[in-house]
């Protein structure tokens, strides 16, 4: 696969990474070995394939049963009442009904996340609230702290992805209820569970009984992602009648397919194996943690999900990862610029089995240290341009910065930190000095101290609100205008010279001087923060008392998992 056929695959398409029939028609017809995509690679089992195959002519020439015949015996199977659910097309079909039915004007959302909760209600002229989740907190979710942001901001609708989509961070169940018995006043409260399936920090992790009983939770739920069959499109959602109702009667009456209707028939005698392979995905899940945290310079984030979240090593930047270990090693992986909240020096990494990941980190190494490990790769060459969001996203960041400039996501963190480093939840290799490179670095960043031992691996928070003097400053919103109400940080505007400046972007609120140019119109609506403004930016206060979940090991389920996720069922 050539270098320059990888670089158009993944300008030429608005999602995060092209599909992989668009990776297999630009090699010899096979895609690569996949960790991009969060997908069960142990369910359904061969012999179900099988099963499947010998019934293709017949599924694929033949109409489905209606979206209510196959709700009920979806319902039937996770015991719950078919009148409490709505089974969509995908999850991103239910994300877009909620928010045309029930979001009214705003919508607040932790970042990083998934890309939809915050470009749906964008797109459609609604303001979305974006609670920036810390990295020196390994970003973990301060729920008492996103009641008070919901409450500053008087947002409408609230949003939590549980596990958060893509760190896995985990929040257990009673915080969730504290958490939307103190927001019955809002519109909507949805919990997206679409990667539940996976954890094991406790037993019963899911609220749909709780979602069922209240007059404003939504849970969503995904089956894609959990059966591994991400290309038939199918989840649900659970909700008091009123609700799943409501968005039952917008949704064709045909809107499920007959590969959806066939697997949902047949899961009932396959729950045996449904289990086990859920098992399997924790195991493997530890196993490359350990394996990539073994990696000089590499930080693994704590996660609940079938995915871990990665930082790179100082000095290298996550579209030259990816696309030298697409061409190089046939090996996709999800870089997460394109995420608000995140940048280019973080990957999202798929949990695979055993020998994939040791095929990954043997890739890794190559492509980050070379001949001598330890020597990362360097940052992205000036002459490369690529996307910084997504599709929303990108109109935005195209609108504010001209053309675009390579690195905003990372020159959004800042020039430096002054603190100390903060202690990782998770243990990590040792920081190491990066090799001298040859071009100037487009975002300094204090380096790592050499390696020696320490009780605990560390690593540099991002830059704090109280650091800002560190960088040149255009201007900061206050807290009733910037979006979030926090500080942001804004680089100064400067002449195009080597290495390129970046270049300024309007601040929709009073500062202590003037803005270098008008706030862009159109999304995020009404005063809402830009992209740019969101990536890297930090509360004034750190979020802390909420560690992450550890691991309490698999459950014994020998039969088929219930709705609340490792449950027994009949």
């Amino acid at each position: 696969m050539a270098d320059s056929n990888v670089t158009s695959l993944f300008r030429s398409t608005a999602a995060h990474s092209p599909s992989m029939a668009a990776l297999a028609r630009e090699s010899d017809g096979t895609g690569p070995v996949d960790f991009c995509i969060p997908c069960n690679p142990y369910f359904p089992t061969p012999a179900m394939f099988d099963e499947m195959a010998a019934r293709l002519r017949e599924i694929i020439t033949y109409y489905p049963s209606s979206a209510d015949t196959i709700t009920a015996e979806l319902c039937n199977l996770l015991q719950l009442p078919p009148q409490c659910v709505a089974m969509g097309n995908g999850s991103t079909e239910l994300i877009t009904w909620i928010d045309h039915l029930m979001v009214r004007e705003s919508l607040a959302i932790p970042v990083p996340t998934f890309g939809r909760w915050t470009d749906q209600p964008m797109e459609t002229g609604k303001r979305v609230d974006m609670f920036p989740l810390q990295e020196s907190n390994g970003f973990a979710l301060d729920l008492t702290q996103y009641a008070e942001f919901i409450r500053k901001r008087n947002t409408k609708v609230a949003v939590i992805c549980n596990p958060n989509n893509p760190d896995g961070g985990f929040i257990h169940k009673q915080a969730l209820v504290q958490f939307m018995d103190s927001m019955a006043d809002l519109d909507l409260i949805v919990i997206d569970e679409s990667f539940l399936e996976f954890a094991d920090a406790e037993v019963e992790p899911s609220v749909v009984q709780e979602a069922m009983i209240r007059p404003n939770v939504v849970v969503l739920r995904s089956l894609g992602k959990n059966f591994g069959l991400h290309g038939i499109r199918f989840g649900y959602l659970v909700a008091n009648p009123a609700l799943a109702g409501r968005i039952r009667s917008m949704l064709p009456k045909w809107n499920l397919n007959a590969f959806a209707e066939h697997v949902v028939f047949i899961l009932k005698e396959h729950g045996a194996e449904y289990a086990q392979s859920l098992q399997q995905v924790r195991r493997d899940r530890l196993d490359m943690a350990s394996h990539l945290s073994a990696l000089p310079g590499l930080t693994v984030y704590p996660s609940q999900g079938n995915f871990l979240f990665v930082r790179l090593p100082v000095g290298a930047e996550g579209t030259v990862v990816r696309d030298r270990m697409l061409t190089e090693h046939r090996i996709l992986v999800r870089e997460c610029g394109n995420k608000i909240g995140s940048s280019s020096r973080f990957l999202r990494l798929v949990v695979r089995p055993q020998t994939d990941v040791r095929r990954l980190v043997s890739g890794m190494e190559q492509v980050l240290y070379g001949t001598r490990r330890g020597a990362a790769v360097p940052e992205l060459s000036t002459g490369t341009n690529y996307s910084s969001g997504t599709a929303a996203v990108d109109r935005l960041v195209g609108a504010t910065n001209g053309a675009g400039m390579q690195n905003l996501a990372a020159q959004a963190l800042g020039t430096g930190t002054s603190g100390a480093p903060t202690p990782m939840p998770v243990p990590a290799a040792a920081q190491i000095h990066p090799q001298p490179q040859p071009q100037p670095q487009p975002v300094p960043m204090q380096a790592p101290p050499p390696q020696q031992p320490q009780p605990q691996p560390q690593f540099q928070p991002m830059v704090a609100a109280a650091q800002v003097q560190q960088m040149p400053m255009t201007g900061m919103a206050d807290h009733q205008s910037n979006g979030v109400g926090m500080p942001m940080q804004l680089p100064q505007q400067a002449p195009q010279q080597m290495p390129p400046p970046q270049q300024p972007y309007g601040v929709p609120a009073p500062a202590p001087m003037p803005p270098q140019g008008p706030t862009p119109t159109g999304v995020p609506a009404r005063n809402g923060l830009t992209a740019a403004q969101v990536r890297g930016a930090t509360s004034p206060n750190g979020m802390q008392n909420l560690a992450p979940a550890p691991a309490t090991g698999w459950p014994n389920a020998q039969s088929w998992p219930n709705a609340a996720g490792m449950g027994q069922a009949g």
